[in-house]
């Protein structure tokens, strides 16, 4: 028996280096099928800082505690218990063996035993999990939705298997060599016990056999996903670290905020050089090779945990976008089509056929996991609002954002296919500079009411350098009837505490968000060089901005084009004020103004999770006398989308619910009698979903207010 499981042993470990190593360099070549990723080696230091920090500390996963524990428990007991393996080697040819030096030490034998059953532990509560959240209960809901089970399970009982094993070698051993000394088998002396009336001779052969099935166990299962290299939930034990020190932000932060640039074999394309790129160069990504090795390194690495897609606000209101699943299908048919790739001769004519499906077009099936026609169906891509909440939650920090933004720019400037609405869209951006498509001239339209003159540049003042700010009003603030009352308010309160400030008048033009997120690179880039000279021209050092996308564009992406500036959201600036003493909000009198009513508070996209601005709208929130504040459910980092960006503000929303319905019901089911938000866009979408609730009998005493609005009126009663 001793030599069948010597022979069994040894050979699992022979077959699983053969496979496993010609799976690393299968996967190896998949990945170099796709481009150039710049900037991925810079700040060495910082980015194993940042493995170091995301490993042990298991920030991404700290949002659900009783996870990110259990989880924590096996992975370090999948890397700690290597020791345990090499023992089991030593043990299928003597059943006394213990490592040199160590394998006798208290310190560690406490260590390894409590390794092992933490490790039990965790992958019993992650089973649990599992099957608590599994979709037969609910359905779509289940962030396992769509998530390959049997390898799931494969994988959970894998662990449990080896961490048994190791638990019963320890008992053994506490027979064989224990003589009562419990201190050497703190936590496995009691599962010794149980062997009492059993033979010496039966023991030792119990060990050669519980090494052996230990060893095959660990072996099988790199085997196993050397046969499946499309396995994520295996795979990322090795992938994730190698994917996180790639991450795109060299600082450890998201891959969020500033779009990635559009670039053509890993460099930065401007309308400038359109003229000198080849003409079978992809603008964006119009075939699965045409994503960056690290795009691919992204499919490779997701472990279909889910977290993404219980955040995605187009899932959660029944659209075919799930951030998971794209990922997913997107793996799928680059590990399909990579034969094809490598050796077009050559390759099955499965690989044939997989290189003929088109990346986005009409799917087959259900959209969200097409069995036929496109790999990514166009309502699937255009579902997005670029929220970034997929991006936030991933563990091993994929860029979902990045990849839809690249396929949504092959599908605007080379195919010309996206919806019909950003036709009128992007001729206004081009012909007025505004989305709404205004005259220019209207754009101080907001100030005419106002008690006190604004300042212009190049009419009050001749340059910025005259006064402290640039107050950016945006097209939304100048344009739209709900947002000049939070340009007003903004205005008011700066004049009232004593700040000069100054603004463009019709020298701005839109910043190119909704350009850019809609994929119309080149139509953002015009923008942004137009706004980018004026304000150069105009010495701006200073910007507050009451648009969170304004915010983002000037603050993050002109950066990228070479101005950097000082940008504030005007939440953190009226903040600053306030706890200045130059702002001083009053109590009501009347108890039933809105001022004085129970307040929630909706956090932007693009100023939260985008920018990581979420105390100071709360604090000023908070400040106001008679206001209580009461959050939402999903608020702050897992705050829910108002449905505006990524262009959708100038798109229909035709698939299941509207995501700015669920967003307002979600605030009035908190109690609260005001919204109060921090953008134009989300006052809008809030508004109207505030209209359709008011339409179905609630909300009627609820007010969409931006903080600014709210402040203003504390401050006036002051006055």
């Amino acid at each position: 028996m001793q030599y069948v499981a010597v022979v069994a042993a040894l050979g699992v470990t022979v077959l699983a280096l053969v496979v496993f190593t010609d799976a690393v360099v299968r996967m190896l070549r998949v990945v170099r099928l796709g481009g150039p990723a710049p900037g991925r080696r810079e700040n060495p230091w910082g980015r194993t800082r940042t493995l170091v920090r995301e490993f042990l500390g298991h920030t991404k996963m700290a949002k659900r505690p009783v996870v990110a524990v259990a989880h924590w428990f096996v992975m370090v007991g999948f890397f700690a218990l290597f020791f345990t393996l090499v023992t089991a080697y030593g043990q299928l040819f003597d059943a006394y063996f213990a490592l040199p030096l160590i394998g006798h030490w208290v310190p560690f034998e406490w260590f390894t035993e409590l390794i092992a059953w933490t490790t039990l532990l965790g992958i019993v509560v992650l089973t649990v999990v599992r099957q608590r959240e599994h979709p037969r209960a609910l359905g779509r809901r289940s962030r396992f939705f769509g998530s390959a089970f049997w390898q799931a399970y494969y994988v959970e009982l894998t662990i449990a298997a080896i961490a048994a094993s190791i638990l019963v070698l320890r008992g053994l051993e506490y027979r064989l060599f224990g003589d009562g000394e419990v201190v050497h088998f703190p936590l496995t002396a009691f599962v010794g016990s149980l062997f009492d009336g059993v033979g010496t001779g039966d023991v030792e052969l119990a060990v050669h056999v519980v090494a052996a099935v230990k060893i095959i166990v660990s072996w099988a299962f790199f085997t196993v996903i050397a046969w499946n290299l499309t396995m994520g939930v295996a795979w990322h034990r090795g992938l994730a670290f190698v994917n996180i020190w790639f991450k795109r932000e060299s600082d450890g932060g998201p891959a969020l905020g500033a779009a990635k640039p559009l670039t053509v074999n890993g460099e930065p394309v401007d309308l400038e050089a359109l003229d000198d790129l080849d003409e079978d160069a992809s603008l964006g990504v119009g075939k699965v090779e045409d994503f960056s090795w690290k795009g691919l390194l992204d499919f490779s690495t997701c472990t279909e945990c889910g977290r993404c897609q219980s955040q995605c606000p187009a899932w959660n209101t029944d659209k075919p976008l799930s951030p998971k699943l794209f990922v997913l299908s997107l793996r799928d048919h680059a590990y399909a089509k990579a034969p094809y790739l490598l050796d077009a001769e050559a390759a099955p004519a499965d690989a044939v056929a997989e290189a003929g499906r088109p990346l986005v077009g009409p799917t087959e099936g259900d959209p969200a996991r097409p069995s036929g026609g496109g790999v990514i169906d166009p309502d699937v891509l255009w579902s997005c609002t670029t929220c970034g909440a997929c991006v936030d939650q991933c563990p091993v920090d994929i860029e979902h954002v990045d990849h839809i933004l690249d396929l949504r720019r092959y599908q605007t400037l080379i195919e010309s296919e996206f919806p019909s609405e950003l036709n009128g869209l992007f001729k206004n951006l081009e012909k007025a500079g505004n989305p709404w498509g205004v005259n220019a001239s209207k754009r101080m339209d907001w100030a005419t009411d106002l008690s006190f003159p604004v300042q212009r540049v190049g009419v009050e003042v001749q340059d910025l350098s005259e006064v402290e700010w640039l107050f950016w009003v945006g097209c939304a603030g100048a344009f739209e009837d709900r947002a000049k009352k939070t340009t007003q308010a903004v205005a008011e309160l700066l004049h009232t505490a004593g700040v000069s400030f100054a603004v463009l008048g019709d020298g701005e033009t839109c910043t190119g968000d909704p350009a850019r997120r809609s994929g119309n690179e080149f139509l953002y880039q015009q923008l942004a060089a137009q706004n980018i000279d004026v304000l150069r021209e105009s010495k701006a050092v200073r910007v507050v901005s009451s648009c969170a996308h304004c915010f983002n564009t000037i603050k993050n992406e002109y950066a990228q084009l070479g101005l950097e500036l000082e940008v504030v959201h005007h939440t953190q600036l009226l903040n600053r004020l306030v706890r200045d003493g130059r702002l001083t909000p009053v109590a009501p009198t009347d108890p039933e103004t809105v001022a004085g009513r129970p307040v929630t508070y909706h956090d932007p996209c693009y100023l939260g999770r985008h920018n990581q601005v979420y105390t100071p709208p709360r604090e000023l929130v908070a400040s106001l006398p008679g206001v209580e504040l009461r959050e939402m459910p999903r608020n702050s980092e897992t705050s829910f989308c108002c449905g505006a960006g990524g262009a959708r503000m100038w798109m229909e929303e035709r698939i299941g619910t509207r995501i700015n319905t669920t967003r307002t019901t979600e605030a009035l089911d908190t109690g609260a009698q005001a919204i109060a938000v921090g953008c134009p866009f989300c006052h809008v979408m809030l508004s109207d979903g505030l209209t359709e609730a008011q339409a179905t009998g609630r909300g009627h005493d609820v007010d969409v207010l931006d903080v600014a609005q709210l402040l203003l009126a504390s401050v006036k009663r002051g006055a």
